[in-house]
């Protein structure tokens, strides 16, 4: 059974994200330059960015180096002291300003971000408002970082526990989210009065120069923003090894997570990690197919697939089993691929081909262990870096993809028959970002929420996240949360201080 998915290449491909970028507005977005201690670093090796749909290189960028890392740390140390005592309120009014430019310059940021990381215009627009949401959620929660006074248990003593900045804060941020996973670290840092240095993926890096040049023009001092792109190797182990950085933020790869954890340990740095995801997506006989259906596909091809959150085990009761993969891929044949500033494209590329090689290889190993394959012909005229929408149904725990995350437009659905059954075998995996479950059983959902080992559980939803939620993960997922109050307290220490001999 093969479905036919919409194969959205038009014979502009070629040079479209050159013509897009050549409409901005803001041509400093395209000069490439990184922002090191208030000064725009440009004349350098320089590293070219490429179009993931075309191949094309569309911009370069200054490659930095150790060096200048070094000296970022060293800006941040000296801008630290006077951005700790800027009033919350002020340090808010800051950002609440980098939001709104943002937003006024929301239609810019996602065409960079459609450009260089491959994913369809809406959603990049999408995420434009959601990075900046970020920043004025925590412009405001910098404000109510409250402490509190504790019941004395000595006589003539008044005990306080105090909120108070960390220090210089570091983030290394992924290519799938290259704005929001910016912001949702920086607006926290920065509204803790914490200065932060940033170093983007290489496969993103316009958009994040972009933010800094926003930023600057928002009002950050220097030394308290600063972006820098180039190895990531090499841009790390100065963050790793330098005392100076108190703070590490990372979201990527459980095995990149583990090394930088290894790293920071020798320092003793507080360490936020944000990893890799294989979320169990639960259905149950009891809900309407079509409703699981459009939860399942928004959860999985979302970011082209590309995303930490993505319903990676599709676990269906086999009562609708049959049903649900028929309606599934009939769904999933309407989804138009290609380049992600064409109109209309749901699937865009994968940023990097090594991504979607993995994704082939899942496919490979899938079919040949029994799985059925409901997909797309395969059109080679779309480039190597496009893997078409793929439903394997049939899917058994022994398969790659039943114990690997894909990262891709792949959906691998997996029957079971007892409630038991599927929470042991949702439960059996190192990971636990996310988790979905639907049922129109009030008690199950209340069980399943509390027995599926994860930080996030969506029920009969696949929308959740957003700043006032703590985003993060159990077991190999990663440490601390980013958004809502909990991930402000990840730029902060707490201090106790006892005030004695106040007896009269």
């Amino acid at each position: 059974m093969t479905f036919q998915a919409t194969v959205h290449q038009s014979a502009h491909s070629a040079g479209l994200a050159t013509r897009h970028l050549q409409t901005l507005r803001r041509r400093d977005f395209l000069v490439g330059a990184a922002l090191v201690d208030g000064r725009w670093v440009a004349d350098r090796e320089r590293t070219q960015v490429i179009d993931p749909a075309t191949g094309e290189g569309i911009a370069d960028v200054a490659r930095c180096t150790a060096a200048e890392m070094e000296v970022a740390i060293a800006a941040a140390e000296r801008a630290f002291p006077a951005w700790r005592e800027l009033l919350p309120a002020k340090r808010g009014a800051v950002l609440r300003s980098w939001a709104s430019l943002m937003l006024e310059h929301s239609e810019e940021l996602a065409i960079l971000v459609t450009s260089e990381q491959g994913k369809p215009l809406a959603e990049a627009r999408q995420e434009i408002a959601y990075g900046a949401g970020f920043l004025e959620w925590f412009a405001a929660e910098g404000e109510r970082a409250y402490g509190e006074t504790i019941p004395s248990h000595k006589a003539g003593s008044l005990l306080q526990v105090r909120m108070q900045p960390i220090g210089v804060a570091a983030a290394i941020t992924p290519w799938n989210f290259p704005i929001a996973m910016i912001t949702r670290k920086a607006g926290a840092a920065l509204a803790a009065g914490c200065p932060i240095v940033i170093k983007p993926a290489p496969e993103t890096p316009l958009s994040a120069l972009a933010l800094a040049r926003l930023g600057e023009q928002a009002g950050f001092p220097p030394g308290v923003l600063q972006v820098l792109v180039g190895d990531p190797i090499e841009l790390s182990r100065p963050l790793l090894s330098d005392a100076r950085i108190r703070a590490l933020s990372f979201t990527g790869s459980t095995e990149v997570g583990r090394l930088l954890l290894r790293g920071a340990a020798e320092n003793v740095k507080k360490v936020s990690l944000e990893l890799g995801g294989h979320a169990p997506f639960l259905v149950f006989d009891d809900v309407d197919v079509r409703k699981a259906v459009g939860g399942a596909i928004a959860a999985k091809f979302a970011t082209s697939g590309q995303d930490c959150l993505a319903a990676n085990r599709i676990y269906v009761q086999r009562g609708i089993y049959g049903a649900f993969v028929e309606a599934f891929a009939e769904t999933m044949a309407q989804l138009k691929v290609g380049h992600g500033l064409e109109p209309a494209t749901d699937i865009g590329p994968m940023t990097k081909l090594s991504v979607a090689q993995k994704c082939r290889a899942q496919i490979d190993d899938a079919t040949q262990r029994g799985a059925r394959i409901f997909t797309s012909k395969n059109d080679t005229s779309l480039g190597g870096n496009f893997v078409l929408p793929t439903l394997l149904s049939e899917v058994t725990e022994d398969m790659r993809i039943a114990r690997e995350e894909t990262f891709g437009p792949v959906a691998a659905v997996l029957p079971f028959d007892s409630e038991e059954e599927v929470i042991a075998r949702a439960n059996a995996n190192e990971m636990g970002l996310a988790g979905y479950v639907y049922t129109d059983s009030l008690r199950r959902a209340l069980r399943l929420s509390e027995q599926i080992e994860c930080g996030m559980i969506g029920v009969n939803t696949a929308s959740f996240t957003g700043p006032p939620i703590p985003f993060g993960g159990w077991k190999q997922s990663g440490l601390g949360r980013e958004g809502s109050r909990h991930g402000l307290t990840e730029y902060m220490e707490l201090k106790y201080v006892c005030f004695g001999d106040l007896a009269v």
